[in-house]
């Protein structure tokens, strides 16, 4: 008995905790929501990096005027909502760092730069969008290979170093719906979303612990029986 009692402790205990955590996901949700309304601030340069994290920052809405390095873009392997593809990936050099820029999606039949030259401006460019934390590492259970030039997430660090880029932000942007000549990329594709179980997770744990005192009282009820019997 005394092990289902403890059983049951935890149980509740876990829930509460999964309680506490679906108010802090509806906080951030909220927090999230708000950034994403509002005005394009500055991207933030070196002496802000430090202090980024992704809580208080991702999804912020920035814009970065430079100009692109074409010619040291990255695709990343993606699935959206126009089917499988590439996030292609540009080096914006701006006066004071590089931003890595996810200028979009491009499907497979447009991997190639030639398919898609015009959507490539040359000169000084200004970029508004959402900025993303990096994602480094891969996807689940695929590693990204940057000797074999196979990424299949925006890891910012793997990629710069694999580009030779110097003075890289750590965090990329997204860029936003504004069309590219041409068609390609295709950008304001970012899916906010953010996972929620914490309910359900709850209802679960404390399932459970309705579940292990029923089987305490099961276990006391005889004992109880036994004392009353013996007076």
């Amino acid at each position: 008995m005394a092990l289902t009692l403890l059983l049951a402790a935890g149980f509740i205990a876990l829930g509460i905790w999964q309680v506490e955590r679906r108010a802090w996901k509806h906080e951030l949700i909220a927090a999230v929501d708000a950034r994403i309304q509002r005005a394009p601030v500055a991207a933030p340069g070196p002496a802000e990096w430090p202090r980024l994290s992704a809580d208080r920052d991702a999804y912020r809405r920035i814009v970065a005027t430079g100009r692109f390095r074409h010619d040291r873009e990255t695709l990343v392997q993606a699935v959206t909502e126009r089917g499988a593809g590439y996030w292609l990936l540009t080096p914006l050099e701006t006066p004071d760092f590089t931003l890595i820029v996810n200028r979009g999606f491009v499907p497979r039949g447009r991997r190639d730069a030639s398919a898609r030259a015009a959507g490539n401006p040359a000169g000084s460019v200004t970029v508004t969008g959402l900025l993303r934390m990096s994602e480094p590492g891969g996807a689940f259970l695929r590693a990204n290979d940057a000797a074999a030039d196979r990424w299949y997430s925006r890891d910012v660090a793997g990629i710069a170093k694999a580009r030779g880029l110097g003075r890289v932000a750590p965090y990329f942007l997204d860029a936003d719906a504004a069309p590219n000549a041409g068609g390609y990329p295709v950008g304001g594709l970012t899916v906010v979303r953010f996972r929620d179980p914490h309910l359900v997770y709850a209802l679960t744990w404390f399932a459970l612990a309705g579940i292990s005192l029923f089987f305490s009282w099961l276990l006391w009820r005889p004992v109880r029986l036994r004392s009353n019997r013996d007076l």
